[in-house]
């Protein structure tokens, strides 16, 4: 089956999100360094295989400032998902301005070069409520 020019692979993609507070170091809120590990499940529910060529994130920060990052593959690797296949990696982000948010998409190519993409839904990166509130209680420290 080859996919129509309206017709995107049927590849999922889930974030779990991880505040690291043993490498981050805040300052005054928002600002500091805020040090966000998340977990990228994606799962092939298709038919064809899919290989990840490429990826695009969009990262937004707590003052609006947005950056943009693409590049090949994910973590190196350009790995092939086959019918009902799965691909789990990790990897992390810093924010100077906490809150934040991420998303956006993996480029795939299939087995007769057909280009698709998966997106990739926004996930927010938070600092928990717990850590603020130590924070507040000792402005300065480093959280390790």
């Amino acid at each position: 089956m080859l996919l129509g020019m309206s017709e995107q692979p049927d590849v999922r993609v889930s974030v779990e999100v991880r505040f690291r507070a043993d490498h981050s170091q805040p300052g005054q809120l928002p600002h500091g360094r805020w040090l966000f590990q998340y977990l990228i499940r994606i799962e092939n529910h298709g038919v064809e295989s899919w290989q990840i060529m490429g990826r695009e994130w969009t990262i937004t920060d707590a003052l609006g400032r947005v950056t943009q990052v693409a590049g090949e593959g994910v973590v190196g690797q350009t790995p092939v998902l086959a019918p009902g296949g799965v691909y789990v990696y990790d990897s992390f982000v810093t924010l100077e301005a906490a809150p934040g948010s991420m998303q956006g998409a993996y480029l795939l190519r299939d087995a007769w070069g057909q280009e698709g993409r998966a997106d990739i839904p926004e996930f927010a990166l938070e600092v928990p409520p717990e850590v603020l509130a130590a924070q507040a209680e000792q402005p300065g420290r480093v959280l390790n």
